[in-house]
């Protein structure tokens, strides 16, 4: 079987969703081996074995996980000659596309983002144009290197773990490589990252400032809370949260629409989410056109009947 080399590009101490789903999918079209940038602990390590990874390539200097995207480049490459993979799989945040545009040239390898899907040929669905279609891909030069999108795949342990054998590679770092210095970490909110959510509340300019129904909504569902252009320019919440063609992208399976119009640059963000709910007080609202599901009415109203019929239904 090909072994499918995975990349953390940005390692927490445990496995993160996206990094869930990408070994989940590794495991589909062959053996599994990971290359992560930094270090990694038994509890990394433990959780990689758990998706049947058994190699784990780390950089003979930890510091390239304080790098940025040159330094982590260079180290892909590395791993994957020392690996002989036949494929390479990682994020598609905008730090791990342009890591692997990097190391794509370092490779003489064709590149592929925006995916959500991949045959066993190696032939890659390809999201275009913020979800407005799909189209089959395939990489005709060295080997593929492929950024999967969040929730493309459902997550599911290989069976018995066993801890990955750990491989240290040299890794020339380029001497002009930018490095991070420091790190401040956002206060903890308790929901999922935006990227990664499953179910999404997300406000624009008819919140009007007041961001507490969508929130009391979101973590009633285990969600996320996101935004319109509107409402993070407005100051009313963080730009982290902006979903939109300036934003993020996002897939949730649920995707809760409360006072946003749905102009263009909203739904580039967002069309591709499983099932649209809107909540607009104007009918002719463009957010419609591509909701599976509307209510007319003023979020104020419909969000907390909405909070309070899942506690009903929960007690």
């Amino acid at each position: 079987m090909p072994t499918v080399l995975v990349f953390l590009h940005d390692p927490g101490a445990v496995l993160a969703k996206n990094d869930r789903e990408l070994l989940t999918l590794a495991g589909t079209l062959g053996d599994p081996v990971a290359a992560v940038a930094g270090d990694a602990g038994d509890p990394l390590l433990d959780g990689l074995g758990s998706y049947g990874v058994s190699t784990c390539y780390l950089p003979a200097d930890p510091s390239v996980g304080k790098s940025l995207v040159a330094g982590k480049a260079a180290f892909l490459a590395e791993a994957v000659r020392a690996s002989g993979a036949s494929v390479v799989l990682l994020g598609n945040a905008y730090e791990a596309k342009e890591i692997a545009a990097r190391a794509g040239v370092r490779l003489e390898s064709g590149v592929i983002t925006d995916v959500v899907a991949v045959a066993d040929d190696l032939t890659a669905t390809k999201s275009v144009f913020a979800g407005s279609y799909t189209s089959q891909c395939r990489v005709t030069t060295g080997i593929p290197i492929l950024a999967v999108k969040p929730n493309s795949i459902e997550a599911a342990e290989a069976g018995q773990p066993a801890t990955p054998e750990t491989v240290r590679v040299e890794v020339p770092v380029p001497a002009a490589a930018a490095v991070i210095t420091g790190r401040v970490d956002k206060p903890a909110t308790g929901r999922p990252d935006l990227a990664e959510a499953r179910v999404i509340v997300a406000g624009g300019r008819g919140v009007d400032g007041n961001f507490a129904p969508l929130e009391e909504l979101a973590d009633l569902l285990g969600g996320a809370v996101g935004a319109s252009r509107a409402a993070t320019d407005a100051g009313w919440i963080e730009h982290s949260a902006q979903i939109g063609q300036t934003g993020k992208t996002v897939s949730p399976q649920l995707y809760i629409s409360a006072g946003i119009s749905g102009a263009v640059q909203q739904k580039a963000g967002m069309q591709t989410s499983q099932v649209i709910v809107a909540i607009n007080k104007d009918p002719d609202s463009p957010v419609f056109e591509i909701a599976d599901f509307g209510v007319v009415g003023d979020l104020f109203t419909v969000l907390p009947q909405a909070a309070e019929e899942i506690r009903k239904r929960r007690a």
